[in-house]
This record gives C-alpha cells, sequence and structure tokens, in this order.
C-alpha cells in the first residue's frame, strides 16, 4: 500500500539515485548497505513497481524510478521547507511578559540581561501590572510568562521562585511604632491599613496578613493599586501597609519608615506560567531566565 510509504523512504531512493550507487548513499545516511538495499525492497513491494534496476556492476532508475524522482524530490522540498517554518516560529517568535509592579524595576532587567545576545530570535513584550492584577496578565491570557508575588490564587501555573524578601511594615515618618527597629505582626493588626484593589483577591488577603488574625476583619483605612498611591497614602498619616524589603529601596519617601517584621513567613518572587499555553520560546526564555537567577543568587551568596 502506497499510503505506507515514509519520508525515510523517499530520502533514502533520492539519496540512492543521487549516486546511483548504494554504498556510498548507504555512507551518507549512516546507515549499512544491506539495511538501505532492505528498505529500496521493501519500498518497492508496497508500491509494486520497482525503482532501480541493479546488477554487480551497476545501478540505474527505470523508467517508472526516472519519472517518479522529480516527484520524491519535490515532496521533500516541501517537507524541509515545512520544517525550515517551523523553526522559524520556534526561534523568532514574540514573548510577552507581564511584571507585577515593583519587580520590574531590578530583578526583571537582571533576568533579561543579554537575552537579546543569548536568545535573538525572541521578541520580548513587557507589561508592568499593578496590584489589580497580581497575576500580571496570566489569568486572562495576555502573557505568556510573568514575574509575580505569590499566592495570586489562580490555578494550573507552573512557578519557580527566583528571589525570596522578607516583611517590612510601610509606617508614616510620626507613627508610634516608626521609630522601633524591628516589629511583630500583632502589633500591627489593629491599624488601618492600605490595601490592594478587591480585585487581587488570595493576594489582597496576603498582604492583609489575613491568617494571622484569626478571623478578625482588618481595619481598611484605603485602596491602592500602586506602590506610589500605597506611599503617598501612608506618607499622609491615612494608614500603614504591608510590603517587601525590596520596597525600602526601591520606593522609598520623605513622610514615610520602613520598619522589619521579623516574624513573617518569607515572601517569594516567581516566575510563573501556564503550561499547557506556553510556546517553545517562552519555555527557552523562561530556562534562560532561570538560569540567571542562578547567577544571580550565586553572586549574592559570595
Amino acid at each position: 500500500m502506497t499510503g505506507d510509504v515514509t519520508l525515510r523512504q523517499l530520502r533514502y531512493v533520492n539519496a540512492v539515485a543521487a549516486d546511483l550507487n548504494y554504498r556510498r548513499a548507504a555512507e551518507k545516511l549512516f546507515i549499512t548497505q544491506p539495511a538501505l538495499s532492505s528498505a529500496i525492497r521493501q519500498l518497492e513491494e508496497q508500491l509494486g513497481a520497482k525503482v532501480f534496476d541493479r546488477d554487480t556492476r551497476s545501478v540505474t532508475l527505470t523508467a517508472f524510478g526516472r519519472e517518479w524522482l522529480p516527484h520524491v524530490r519535490a515532496a521533500l522540498r516541501a517537507v524541509d521547507e515545512t520544517l525550515d517554518v517551523a523553526s522559524t516560529l520556534i526561534n523568532h517568535a514574540e514573548v510577552r511578559i507581564g511584571y507585577l509592579i515593583g519587580t520590574g524595576a531590578d530583578l526583571l532587567f537582571t533576568l533579561l540581561e543579554d537575552v537579546e545576545r543569548d536568545l535573538p530570535g525572541i521578541t520580548i513584550e513587557m507589561t508592568e501590572y499593578d496590584f489589580a492584577d497580581p497575576t500580571a496578565g496570566l489569568a486572562s491570557g495576555k502573557s505568556d510568562i510573568a514575574l509575580i508575588r505569590p499566592p495570586v490564587g489562580a490555578f494550573g501555573l507552573e512557578m519557580a521562585v527566583v528571589e525570596e524578601e522578607t516583611w517590612v511594615a510601610c509606617l508614616p515618618r510620626a507613627h508610634r511604632l516608626a521609630g522601633k527597629s524591628e516589629l511583630r505582626i500583632e502589633e500591627l493588626l489593629d491599624e488601618p491599613l492600605i490595601v490592594a484593589p478587591e480585585s487581587a483577591g488570595a493576594w489582597r488577603d496576603y498582604w492583609m496578613a489575613a491568617d494571622a488574625r484569626h478571623g478578625k476583619p482588618a481595619l481598611i483605612a484605603g485602596e491602592a493599586a500602586t506602590y506610589e498611591t500605597e506611599t503617598t497614602m501612608v506618607s499622609r498619616g491615612i494608614g500603614v501597609s504591608f510590603t517587601t524589603s525590596s520596597m525600602t529601596r526601591l520606593y522609598d519617601r520623605p513622610g514615610i519608615t520602613f520598619v522589619p517584621i521579623v516574624d513573617r513567613p518569607v515572601s517569594y518572587s516567581a516566575l510563573a506560567w501556564h503550561p499547557d499555553r506556553v510556546s517553545p520560546s517562552a519555555r527557552r526564555l523562561v530556562q534562560r531566565m532561570l538560569d540567571r537567577a542562578q547567577v544571580r543568587q550565586s553572586d549574592s551568596d559570595r
């Protein structure tokens, strides 16, 4: 049955026809001469026609073989062109990276350092997301990869931690606790709190320290979708907020002070993606970023 003819058999025919010599064709194909002869015989049986006439001295194409060979070569060219297109799509593609506000200020750009040199075929589109979408576009499908701070309340994500940070309290400079060198979460649970928008879901609950409240609701003084708004509201004395240690460097402002909270779990920054939606290019970029994260960690450990 001609339907059982394989691409490999067509390549064997083309190789033998190029040299009309089984030994040289076998060497170019990196197979043994008996294996090549057997494959050609099997193909001829499937076709019900001989492709080559062969004796101890020479190999020639049959009349059928001469007529069929141009079609074989056209089919092989079409397959090769198809594979070239696939390679282009894989290696030259746009990858959309979403990042939660704050994480892109230094971490994301460190992870992407020299990426144009290492992955020249990939075009990167970066979008910053505020606290209203802590999944940084993954939930909506607007991002292929995201740099986030879990938990985000989205299911089915693959994540890889790239940084660890501690909790700090962001306080008005005139606050009664602002002069302390460290705080415990119990000292802050009754304070009016600046929180993320309700759309942040589990992420909002996490940064309200809901797990430490034992069902007692937080006193919400206001909502902020960005660190700029959050720190401005804190500096005006509207409330306090809980954030990460990197914010002491990136968002220090007049009128606020940061005090470490010593009894909270570590906060993580992570690369995240949907495993069933990620493209080969995005996977390559993820691995490249994870490699950079390891280098960054090694440098910081020295």
